[in-house]
């Protein structure tokens, strides 16, 4: 009798299979087999159709060789870098500002988390016409020589206008998640900081941010890996310029593409896709240290 209901246990309900077999097969055909298929074409000398040839490492050894493809990796992760810490900062305090015991408090959340609505694309072009036109006439009518110029066309300062505009969209996902980690924090906790005289700051050191730690983890792993593949809000402000000053890895691939060097982008794509999975799991594994600490 036991043998008997441990077999019927085990038995998968046959609804589950009419639900996993067709969606396992959608994803091998819109994901793995292209994915596999770009990989294996990284080893040719393909532009996209006709012949090709197969050529080993050769497209990955030209690759660290380019000083173009190295100078796309470089402002990509320093832009990430930037952004990352500037959107869970300003993100972190907006938080703490509306989870607090203010009027209007679902108003204000209601506006900070409008920017999610509006497309990338549609941002990057507000803001370019606010760089290109009203700033500098700001800055001509206050007398101000830096600021009268768009400093979109100033390739030392044109990646300050992308994490502007970047951070500011982006503030308002990573606020949502820094808000429900917030709230899940007891009063009590507080409560008992306030009988012992614990500062502001001490609260925020001792309490807050350990009780949080999970939700910052969340949200820088996200962040980087959003960051990295920035794409449209680049297109928008700067269209990568000015030269090639502010092209990102995700611009220098699609281009790539169109461009006829599809089998060398390929490889780069290939490239990126580790550094991307091997950065992951690196914040995973911190992640994961701090939670058992």
């Amino acid at each position: 009798m036991t043998t008997t209901t441990a077999v019927t246990r085990r038995r998968m309900d046959p609804v589950y299979l009419w639900i996993i077999i067709p969606t396992l097969a959608l994803f091998t055909l819109a994901i793995t087999l292209p994915t596999v298929m770009g990989l294996f074409m990284s080893f040719t000398n393909s532009i996209g159709f006709g012949t090709w040839e197969f050529i080993g490492l050769n497209n990955y050894i030209a690759i660290f060789q380019d000083p173009a493809i190295l100078q796309s990796y470089a402002f990509t992760f320093g832009f990430a870098i930037v952004t990352v810490l500037a959107v869970n900062v300003l993100a972190f305090l907006l938080a703490l500002g509306l989870t607090a015991r203010i009027r209007a408090l679902t108003a204000l959340r209601a506006v900070f988390v409008l920017p999610m609505v509006i497309s990338g694309i549609v941002i990057a072009y507000v803001f370019n016409f606010m760089f290109s036109n009203s700033l500098p006439a700001v800055g001509t009518a206050l007398g101000i020589p830096w600021l009268s110029t768009s400093v979109l066309v100033n390739p030392d300062l044109a990646w300050v206008a992308i994490v502007i505009v970047t951070t500011w969209s982006a503030i308002p996902g990573t606020l949502l998640i820094y808000i429900a980690g917030l709230v899940t924090v007891p009063r009590e906790v507080y409560e008992a900081a306030d009988i012992d005289g614990a500062t502001a700051f001490k609260r925020l050191t001792h309490i807050t941010l350990p009780l949080v730690a999970g939700y910052v983890a969340i949200n820088m792993i996200l962040g980087v890996k959003n960051f990295l593949n920035a794409y449209e809000i680049i297109v928008g402000l700067t269209d990568g310029g000015p030269g090639t000053s502010t092209r990102s890895i995700a611009m220098t691939i699609f281009t790539g593409f169109s461009g006829g060097d599809y089998a060398f982008q390929m490889a780069n794509a290939a490239i990126f896709f580790l550094i991307v999975v091997l950065i992951t799991l690196v914040q995973l594994r911190f992640t994961q240290r701090g939670e058992k600490a």
